[in-house]
C-alpha cells in the first residue's frame, strides 16, 4: 500500500520509521527549511533529516496550491498518514487520497485537542494519557477513533520523555492500523464526544515564564510540561534564571521566631525565613535533601537544577556556592507572583 506520509517533529520520526517498514512511502511531506538559533543557520526538520536517511523522497511546499496537488496526485498514494505535521489539510487535497487520511495524536481524545497535548497532560496533573489514530477531519481532532491505547503517568515525565515514550508507543498502533488498511479490514471508527472535549493551545516562549503565586504543585508540573522547550524561567537579580528541575519540597519551614529548625534545612549567610512570612518567589533556604527552597502561592517548591544565560547547568548545590545572595533573594519581580 502506497501512502504520503506528513510529519515534521522528532515525535514523528519512529512513527516514519514504522509506517516505512509497513508500507510503500511514496513521499514524505514536512515543514520547510528555516533559519533557526543565534547564528540563523537554516535548520532542516526532524522528519525531513530521517527521510532524506531513509532515502525516501522529501515534499517541502510553500503552499498546498494546485501545481503540488498535481504533484502529489502523480506519485498515486492511496493513504495519508500525519503525525504532527501542524496543519490542517482542505477537502481538494484529502480527495487525492482513495483510503482518506489518519492521524496520530499524543493523547487520549477527545481529550487535550490541539498543537500542545504531551505539555497539557503535564499541566493538568493527568494520572494517564495514551495515544489515539483517529481519521483526518475538516476540524482539528475531531475525526473517528480507529485505535487508542492508554499509559499511565507518574508525575516525573517531562514533555520530552513523554513525547519518546508515546512516539514509540504510536509507532505500533500505527502499523496496526495501517496492516488493517492493507488488508482492507472495515475501520468503521468510535464518533468523538464532543461534549468531553478539552482543548491546548500552541506553546509559546513567554508561557515558560513561572507564576510563583501559583502553588508548588502547579510549578512543578510547569517546569515538566516546558521542558525540553520554553524552559520554565524565572530572573535573579535582573537575569533570566532557567529552573530545570524541582519537585514540590514536603515538608513546612518553621517561622522565623520559632526556636525550631526544619531537618536538614541550611541557610549560608541567613537564617531560614517562614514560608508564610515572604512574598511568592522568595528564596527562604536550602535543604541538603532536596534543593532551593522556594516561596510559592501555597506550599514550597524545592529546586534541584538551574541553569543562567549562556552558563552551563548547575545542580543547586554548584548554583549557591557561585551565588550564596540567593539565599533571600526575590525570583522574578514581584509583578510575576501576583
Amino acid at each position: 500500500m502506497r501512502i504520503l506520509f506528513a510529519g515534521t517533529p522528532a515525535l514523528a520520526v519512529p512513527p516514519l520509521r514504522a509506517a516505512a517498514n509497513a508500507c510503500e512511502v511514496a513521499a514524505v511531506l514536512t515543514s520547510r527549511d528555516m533559519p533557526a538559533g543565534r547564528g540563523q543557520a537554516v535548520k532542516q526538520s526532524e522528519v525531513k533529516r530521517e527521510a532524506v536517511r531513509l532515502g525516501l523522497p522529501v515534499l517541502q511546499p510553500a503552499r498546498l496550491d494546485p501545481a503540488f496537488l498535481e504533484e502529489v496526485r502523480a506519485l498515486e498514494p492511496r493513504l495519508l498518514v500525519v503525525v504532527a505535521y501542524g496543519r490542517i489539510f482542505r477537502q481538494p487535497f484529502l480527495d487525492l487520497f482513495p483510503l482518506g487520511g489518519v492521524n496520530l495524536h499524543p493523547s487520549l481524545l477527545p481529550r487535550h485537542r490541539g498543537p500542545s497535548p504531551l505539555s497539557a497532560a503535564i499541566l493538568a496533573g493527568d494520572r494517564e494519557t495514551g495515544v489515539t489514530i483517529q481519521r483526518l477531519a475538516q476540524r482539528f481532532d475531531t475525526g473517528d477513533i480507529l485505535a487508542q491505547t492508554r499509559v499511565a503517568l507518574d508525575g516525573t515525565e517531562t514533555t520530552g520523555s513523554l513525547g519518546d515514550r508515546l512516539s514509540i508507543l504510536g509507532s505500533d498502533l500505527l502499523v496496526s492500523v495501517l496492516q488493517a488498511f492493507a488488508e482492507g479490514k472495515p475501520l468503521a471508527g468510535t464518533v468523538q464526544d464532543d461534549g468531553a472535549a478539552t482543548y491546548c493551545a500552541p506553546i509559546r516562549k513567554e508561557d515558560g515564564l513561572i507564576r510563583w503565586a501559583d502553588p508548588a504543585e502547579a510549578v512543578e508540573r510547569a517546569v515538566r510540561a516546558y521542558d525540553p522547550w520554553p524552559r520554565a524561567h524565572t530572573t535573579l537579580g535582573g537575569q533570566t534564571l532557567l529552573v530545570l528541575k524541582s519537585h514540590v519540597y514536603p515538608d513546612t519551614l518553621p517561622l522565623p521566631d520559632s526556636g525550631a529548625a526544619a531537618p536538614g534545612v541550611v541557610a549560608p549567610g541567613a537564617a531560614p525565613r517562614g514560608e508564610h512570612q515572604a512574598f511568592p518567589g522568595t528564596v527562604l533556604a536550602a535543604s541538603r535533601g532536596h534543593g532551593l527552597l522556594v516561596r510559592c502561592g501555597r506550599g514550597v517548591l524545592a529546586v534541584e537544577r538551574l541553569q543562567l544565560p549562556f552558563k552551563k547547568p548547575l545542580d543547586w548545590r554548584s548554583f549557591l556556592n557561585g551565588h550564596p545572595e540567593t539565599i533571600g533573594a526575590p525570583l522574578g519581580a514581584r509583578a510575576e507572583g501576583v
